[in-house]
């Protein structure tokens, strides 16, 4: 049993294996339960002959690629799982035309199949034919669900949403239907595949994602700096929104700022198409602040500050010669080129305790509301640690990357956010009723707490504020507004047309009715 505990440490097995998901559980929420059969599909037949086994049985559906959906909707006990980690191709298209477009819609494009991990394709597209697709940070995400998610990328500022990036896909209906769908073909359907939630309205097969070119370089700085006393704190929380505002409010940044108990600051920042010494001149101001505070505010250690070819930043031959940036598979034939981000780590085979997010909008950067977001970043700070993850709020992003993400499901707010605030609590793997692996309920429970006391001075600068559903939390109880906002009526309307009875469910999933 231990080598089994050790081994969910490691995303790559959890992948291959169809019984288990990449997040353990939740406290009082669900625990993942492997399916009763599950079919291993190796084209859209085999996943129609699936959806009317089901049917025909009354058995019911989940469907699973990556396996990384935190309310456990890739999980189902006594059901039939679709597993589509099979459904791995990869093409790149130097001029893609969706079926029944007009000849000039068509763009430089890749058609990859929905077992599909990112990392695997971005290698493909970036190190090995110099251009960009839009996907997730984290490298064992699942593709399709993803896209189907809405789909935040470190880069989402330039490049848009990974749903704001799809241009096709073939699907499987409630109906055992194979279907291609796009802006031109069930115009509906495309719309809710873009950000309506995976897993909802068809089961999908392949995807065909828009590609850009590839930025000359990526950057990274890591750092984290504390304050001595109260005012130092609220001084150095001032001037990190300060510099963000004036800096990095832009489509080149990207990534996380932390603000955590013990009046700590923890940052990890991504950027394209900026050189170490372009870094380094931005971030210079940044610093000379700290030195000027008499020992008030300090850094921890060296800022980590590099710059990476951009064929590079997902070649697992350059990234095995930068220390502690990865990690990778550990199984004796495991391939080589499974690697992970260290910083991932946490999250593999965790058993959730708390989850919340929610969109801040840029107008609290302005003077006018600027002390009252320091105000409740320091009181959210104090309870348990908070961070905004700058990529997945699209304002300060470029007109492109709005104008594409206007046209998904995704809540329109993502537009007018700077930033998506989340807070959470996890532990390590455990499983109910496995003798000294049983996951410590009361103390998930004690950290629930803890989050939602963080939570609130968040929660009471905008009490309607939206957050994106795939970082979310399982107890929201006005789901649909924050999720999709004015746009989940026409959601449940596509989902009566092509799901009438609901076939596709999960937690906090559009509804027929």
């Amino acid at each position: 049993m231990e080598e089994v505990f050790r081994r969910l440490k490691n995303p790559y097995w959890i992948g291959d294996e169809p019984g288990l998901t990449q997040t353990l559980g939740w406290i009082d929420a669900w625990t993942s339960r492997p399916s009763l059969m599950a079919v291993a599909a190796e084209c859209a037949e085999d996943i129609s002959a699936a959806i009317g086994f089901s049917t025909a049985n009354k058995i019911p559906l989940v469907v699973k690629g990556g396996g990384h959906s935190y309310f456990g909707n890739s999980n189902r006990a006594d059901s039939l799982l679709i597993w589509t980690k099979r459904l791995r191709s990869i093409e790149l298209h130097d001029s893609f035309r969706p079926q029944g477009s007009p000849a000039e819609t068509a763009i430089p494009a890749v058609s990859v199949g929905a077992g599909t991990l990112w990392g695997e394709l971005y290698r493909k597209v970036a190190r090995d034919h110099g251009r960009y697709v839009q996907g997730g940070g984290c490298m064992t995400v699942g593709t399709a669900g993803f896209i189907q998610g809405g789909g935040f990328g470190s880069f989402s500022k330039q490049f848009g949403t990974g749903a704001a990036n799809l241009v096709e896909a073939e699907v499987v209906t409630a109906d055992g239907v194979v279907r291609i769908v796009n802006a031109w073909q069930e115009p509906d359907l495309y719309f809710a595949l873009r950000g309506g939630g995976g897993g909802t309205f068809a089961v999908v097969t392949r995807m065909t994602l828009r590609t850009h070119p590839l930025p000359d370089t990526f950057g990274a700085i890591m750092f984290e700096a504390s304050a001595t006393d109260d005012a130092a704190w609220k001084a150095l929380v001032e001037q990190m929104l300060l510099f963000y505002r004036e800096k990095l409010h832009n489509p080149n940044w990207g990534e996380q700022i932390r603000f955590m108990p013990k009046r700590r600051l923890s940052v990890s920042m991504l950027c394209h198409s900026r050189s170490e010494s372009e870094m380094r001149s931005t971030w210079a101001p940044f610093f000379d602040w700290i030195a000027a505070q008499a020992g008030r505010v300090k850094l921890g250690a060296e800022p980590l500050i590099l710059a990476l070819p951009g064929r590079s930043f997902w070649d697992p031959d350059f990234l095995r010669k930068l220390p502690g940036i990865t990690l990778a598979d550990d199984r004796p034939a495991a391939n080589p080129d499974n690697l992970f981000w260290a910083t991932n780590l946490g999250e593999v085979g965790q058993v959730l305790n708390a989850y919340q997010s929610r969109w801040l909008a840029a107008s609290w950067l302005q003077p006018a509301r600027f002390d009252t977001l320091v105000n409740a970043l320091i009181d959210a700070s104090r309870e348990w640690s908070v961070g905004l993850h700058t990529n997945k709020g699209l304002a300060g992003g470029s007109a492109e990357a709005l104008s594409a993400t206007r046209e998904t499901a995704t809540n329109p707010e993502v537009l007018d956010a700077f930033a998506l605030l989340i807070c959470a609590a996890d532990a390590p793997p455990a499983y109910p009723g496995i003798a000294g692996y049983e996951p410590d309920v009361a103390e998930g429970r004690r950290e629930a707490a803890f989050v939602r006391r963080a939570m609130a001075p968040i929660v009471a600068l905008d009490p309607a504020a939206g957050c994106y559903i795939s970082e979310a939390d399982y107890f929201e109880t006005n789901w649909q507004r924050a999720y999709w906002g004015a746009n989940y009526p026409r959601l449940a309307a596509v989902k009566r047309r092509y799901d009438p009875r609901s076939f596709f469910a999960g937690h906090h999933t559009v509804r027929a009715r």
